[in-house]
């Protein structure tokens, strides 16, 4: 399986709302519920009304389109990060799954995947 890295910071916020999110970021990803508004987006366009920030993040996602009825490819990658104890936010799209690691933690997760067949681009 091939693993793009996407060279760039990201931050992790819960947002008041979404009037000062910069919707022409690259990757902007936002999750609504009755509880919270979080925004994914990259760490130069945190917006001002963040309540609450986490930056330091890097990210890669598995490339190609991922069909519904394929198992354990998340599952697969998050057990190997977490048996050396590395934690991951992971971001679903319609086409395919996007892992962020701490920035710390990133090339130390990459080699780890490499270790075990990922190809990385």
């Amino acid at each position: 399986m091939e693993l793009k890295i996407i060279n760039q910071e990201f931050s992790i916020c819960k947002v008041k709302d979404l009037s000062q999110i910069d919707y022409s970021d690259k990757f902007c990803f936002i999750s609504k519920t009755d509880e919270e508004l979080s925004l994914v987006c990259s760490t130069n366009l945190v917006p001002k009304n963040v309540i609450e920030c986490d930056n330091g993040w890097k990210a890669f996602r598995i490339q190609g389109v991922l069909d519904f009825s394929l198992i354990g490819i998340l599952s697969k990658i998050s057990t190997l990060l977490a048996e050396d104890s590395i934690g991951i936010f992971a971001v679903s799209t319609y086409n395919t799954d996007y892992i962020l690691t701490k920035e710390e933690n990133f090339d130390k997760s990459i080699k780890i995947l490499e270790n075990n067949g990922y190809v990385i681009k």
